[in-house]
């Protein structure tokens, strides 16, 4: 990352809730901590904000099927895993198949820049509650 970041009050209480978290949150779970911890920022702030931190490279848009965006502090590549009952997103903690990207790009030809790689399941609380 080459370019200066302006760092705004905004921005940078955001990028730290962002950080800070692990549930992956979407613009309105950010809007609703933010709140809860006294601050009054407009929803164009805070989406405007997460959409300049994804374009600085400091935070990470997942689009997750068709549901709404969430956002990841973590930028390096890394595997997610999604309950199909309840929404949670988890971080699964080993390294990408590399293997298994180069052979995508290799049959595809693609050049592969962000590869994302989404897993589906149930996470345990639904397994228990069913």
């Amino acid at each position: 990352m080459n370019q200066k970041i302006n760092w705004t009050t905004q921005r940078r209480v955001i990028y730290e809730l962002v950080r800070d978290t692990t549930d992956h949150p979407t613009a309105s779970d950010v809007m609703e901590q933010l709140r809860a911890e006294g601050h009054q920022f407009a929803y164009g702030t805070v989406y405007n904000s997460l959409r300049y931190l994804v374009d600085m490279g400091l935070v990470r848009e997942l689009k997750l099927g068709n549901a709404v965006s969430r956002y990841d502090a973590r930028t390096e590549d890394h595997l997610h895993v999604i309950c199909d009952v309840c929404g949670k997103v988890a971080e699964a903690e080993i390294d990408l198949p590399t293997r298994w990207l180069e052979e995508i790009a290799a049959t595809t030809s693609f050049q592969l820049d962000s590869p994302e790689i989404l897993l589906h399941g149930v996470c345990p609380d639904c397994r228990r509650a069913n």
